[in-house]
């Protein structure tokens, strides 16, 4: 028997949410089952928890789209026993029951053994969230964006991608600009990395299709409207890696920076990006990002405490990252 977070519909179509024991033996198919050590609470668990998106795809449903522990057992020859791994997206929590529970069984596929320099603990410190913040800095410097381009911007700054964006541009030399909503934040953003803390409120209204150029480069969680904004913002040649939609799905944009200014729009996928290019993300956090600012940068909770959590993170109201610890 185990524990989980267990979604279930009620007949008016409402997502209910509660921590349920469960028998092993209603585990979905998989090639390995693992003993979760730590999960995470992302937005889009949020979405899932409280149901304001159809994120859920089939109820009952265990959320949480990533997980670090122990394999348990392996009908995989790349996998035994004992070994450690982790493993982001590829529909857990989504169609397949995923981390938010103390066993969880997989694909061998979707698994990635735990980088040297992590544990499970800090694995899931950085998180889908963090692991998506770096597929987007790959995103940038792959397409030759480099400090002495000039100023790169991070919008969501104090979401889980937003901040761990920070600090890994911060460490890689970059001049860090961070929007935020919540302006008192900013000394935390400064310790993170970010050289400027600017008011989120004018990138989120309707903007020209051309305006200054003011940032070489930005990694944005937000979409609609910042997004479009960023993209008339950016300098000659600019990037921006396009990662979230917490502002919406819509681009109400023109294609004038692209085609007046040369500007690239690079969308990151963190859900099905190939094993190899996960491999990079994680060998590069292990190395490139400081733990104690990541540690500062995360909240630990227990396993009943996750749900509760979930609105307040749709409303912006939750610094950086959020670890829930499946012993606890």
């Amino acid at each position: 028997m185990f524990q989980a977070l267990l979604l279930t519909r009620s007949d008016e179509g409402a997502t209910q949410a509660a921590v349920t024991e469960l028998d092993a033996s209603r585990l979905p198919e998989g090639e390995v089952r693992i003993d979760v050590a730590y999960s995470t609470v992302n937005y889009k668990d949020a979405l899932a928890i409280t149901g304001r998106s159809p994120v859920v795809r089939k109820f009952p449903m265990v959320p949480g789209i990533d997980f670090a522990g122990t394999v348990a057992e392996s009908a995989d020859a790349r996998f035994a026993p004992g070994d450690a791994v982790l493993l982001n997206g590829w529909g857990v929590g989504e169609t397949h029951w995923g981390g938010l529970a103390q066993q969880a069984r997989v694909k061998a596929d979707w698994l990635l053994p735990i980088p040297d320099g992590l544990d499970a603990r800090q694995c899931m410190a950085i998180g889908t969230a963090g692991y998506t913040a770096m597929l987007c800095v790959m995103a940038l410097q792959e397409r030759g964006v480099a400090p002495a381009a000039g100023p790169v911007l991070v919008t969501g700054a104090n979401g889980g991608v937003g901040s761990i964006a920070v600090a890994l541009l911060a460490r890689l030399g970059f001049e860090v600009h961070a929007s935020t909503g919540r302006l008192g934040e900013a000394a935390h953003l400064r310790q993170l990395g970010a050289a400027e803390v600017i008011d989120r409120t004018p990138l989120g209204a309707p903007g020209k299709p051309l305006q200054k150029e003011r940032w070489a480069a930005a990694i944005d969680s937000v979409g609609s409207h910042t997004l479009a904004n960023i993209c008339a913002s950016l300098k000659y040649g600019g990037t921006v890696a396009a990662c979230g939609l917490a502002q919406g799905l819509d681009l109400p944009a023109s294609v004038a920076p692209f085609i007046l200014r040369g500007v690239t729009l690079a969308g990151i996928d963190s859900v099905y990006a190939p094993l190899a290019r996960r491999r990079t993300a994680w060998q590069r956090l292990a190395h490139e990002l400081p733990q104690d600012l990541l540690e500062a940068n995360t909240r630990t909770v227990g396993l009943g405490e996750a749900a509760a959590l979930a609105p307040r993170l749709l409303a912006g109201e939750v610094r950086g990252r959020v670890r829930v610890d499946l012993g606890a």
